[in-house]
């Protein structure tokens, strides 16, 4: 295993802790605890920036891809076609999918929302996103209790 499959496979491993616990034990004590520290999205950023060091010129690339000949499309798939681009733009994605899951979650214990809704939505919300926005959104409990 090369070192950008295993920061890829490193981002994936470390939310899940803080995915399965706001999805097994939305409502414990200790759910609340780590999730209101900042190590749920903190891994993927600092492995974002390891990826960006240990391969600068995929972050000179990217910078440079509106002034690709071809357009800025197909300079971002130059640059993200590469293992330290997937890898980058993973730990990217997986840190904002799991910052959403997170305000999902408060949102929905905030607002008490059924159980199944807020695993469903917490599911998603890691998996597809904006889908579990979605759900959350379409949903939830109107008002917020306090």
């Amino acid at each position: 295993m090369d070192l950008y499959t295993l920061l890829f496979v490193l981002t994936t491993f470390w939310i899940g802790p803080f995915w399965f616990a706001m999805l097994l034990h939305p409502h414990a004590d200790k759910t609340a605890q780590i999730m209101n520290k900042p190590w749920f999205f903190l891994g993927p950023i600092v492995i974002w920036f390891a990826v960006m060091l240990l391969n600068s010129n995929g972050l000179i690339d990217f910078v440079n891809s509106g002034s690709h000949p071809e357009g800025f499309i197909v300079g971002m798939g130059a640059g993200l076609s590469s293992k330290a681009g997937v890898s980058a733009m993973w730990s990217h994605m997986v840190a904002g999918d799991i910052f959403a899951t997170r305000w999902i979650w408060r949102d929905s214990i905030k607002r008490q929302n059924n159980i199944w809704l807020i695993r469903a939505s917490v599911f998603f919300g890691v998996m597809l996103m904006p889908i579990g926005i979605l759900i959350h959104l379409l949903f939830r409990k109107s008002r917020a209790t306090d």
